[in-house]
């Protein structure tokens, strides 16, 4: 099929480069872009489970993934003296609870995308990759979109599409503002790496997490055992003064854990050297329609749930199999590929984005006594192996993570 239509991508994360992987095996020429200068390393830890495992499994990845994947075996909550007050093992759930069995660092996901795209055989699509470069505008007519990139370099592309996250510069350009599509769920998120903190003390693959009024701490140990990753979660108001500030990120974060026991004071003493700050508002995206055209958007772009949910990597790897698939079956219409990419993952999508400003709240009690409450009842329900919670969250989890997936004669001979 190589020549007989041209794809272009815009985000070289994991959506993207696991929809440019799937276009390739189908034989369609991809071009990729990525604004940044290299792939992106580390980064918050991101599971494999149900469907999302099997998309991983179909798509030859499993064994890249095994040699990365991080030693997570549950998550033991920690009061302000450093007390173990609950525990979570990742077997609680069969696997499927918010510790799965497999767990990897987006960083290193990706990497692994990255490295079978460059092992493809000369049968598959003809890449171009581009780092360092974004779509700058674009124009479409019946036959093609026309495409200027920041280089000032322009081509005719087939379709496109938008993988290029949360802030989406391509669906602010076709689709509109972000505010027509974008809410809000009362917090922000962080991550970084940190010197493991001294006198931690916690067990090998166990995530800690500690409770504070109105925000969680979470440090997981990284497979170097002098290193961890700090991750931390706080309800305020929405304040667009944040937004790439991180000197203000910092002080917030600090004014809002300072005073606070465990290993805190260590977090904020290496926060300010960390070499990859992140920090970015807990935001769901809901869109009328995933497509305009030839432009059709995919991963968090379209459809983020925001990191409260734990399956934005799932809906990103699920959303690239099912729109590559629908792409390679009807390579010359595009609206019927569009339309049933929409249509096979929209439930999931809407069942995935359910309640989430709740859970937002009931993670982060205002108060001390809230903390204290929040940890009490945790410590007395997952310690029973009948209780109706365990059975609740079970049932919740099996129903955003097991989805029937169709299989695409394309792929099916290259597996």
């Amino acid at each position: 099929m190589s020549g007989s239509i041209r794809v272009l991508v815009c985000g070289g994360g994991i959506a993207g480069n696991a929809v440019a992987l799937q276009l390739l095996r189908a034989g369609i020429d991809t071009t990729v872009v990525e604004r940044a200068a290299t792939p992106r390393p580390g980064g918050q830890a991101v599971d494999l489970r149900g469907s999302s495992r099997e998309v991983a499994e179909r798509m030859g990845l499993m064994p890249g993934i095994r040699r990365r994947q991080l030693d997570e075996r549950g998550m033991v909550f920690i009061d302000e003296r450093g007390r173990q007050r609950a525990r979570m093992p990742a077997e609680m759930f069969g696997g499927e609870g918010f510790v799965a069995e497999i767990e990897i660092s987006r960083g290193d996901l990706n990497q692994v995308l990255l490295d079978e795209i460059d092992a493809r055989p000369a049968e598959y699509g003809e890449l171009d990759y581009r780092y360092g470069e974004w779509v700058d505008g674009l124009s479409a007519d019946a036959d093609a979109v026309r495409v200027r990139f920041a280089s000032g370099a322009e081509a005719d592309f087939d379709l496109v599409i938008g993988a290029d996250g949360l802030h989406s510069a391509l669906r602010a350009r076709v689709f509109g503002p972000r505010e027509r599509f974008t809410e809000y769920l009362g917090a922000y998120i962080g991550f970084f790496t940190i010197p493991t903190p001294p006198g931690m003390r916690l067990e090998t693959g166990w995530v800690g997490v500690h409770l504070v009024p109105d925000s969680t701490v979470a440090v997981r140990p990284d497979p170097d055992p002098a290193t961890s990753m700090a991750i931390i979660a706080t309800r305020i108001p929405v304040d667009d003064t944040l937004r790439g500030d991180v000197a203000a990120q910092q002080r917030l974060i600090s004014d809002r854990l300072a005073g606070h026991g465990w290993v805190i004071p260590s977090i904020l003493d290496s926060m300010a050297k960390a070499p990859d700050f992140y920090f970015d508002e807990v935001t769901r995206v809901r869109m009328p329609k995933w497509s305009q055209g030839r432009v059709v958007l995919l991963g968090d772009a379209a459809y983020c749930g925001s990191p409260m949910t734990g399956m934005g990597t799932a809906l990103a790897l699920i959303g690239a199999y099912l729109l590559a698939g629908e792409i390679a079956e009807t390579p010359t219409d595009f609206a019927r590929a569009f339309d049933r990419y929409e249509e096979l993952l929209r439930p999931l999508v809407t069942e995935v984005q359910k309640g989430t400003e709740a859970e937002v709240r009931l993670r982060h009690p205002k108060t001390r006594r809230g903390v204290a409450v929040l940890l009490a009842f945790m410590a007395v329900y997952l310690s029973r192996p009948l209780s109706p919670v365990r059975a609740l969250l079970t049932r919740l989890s099996n129903a955003r993570t097991k989805y029937p997936l169709p299989d695409y004669s394309p792929f099916a001979a290259r597996r």
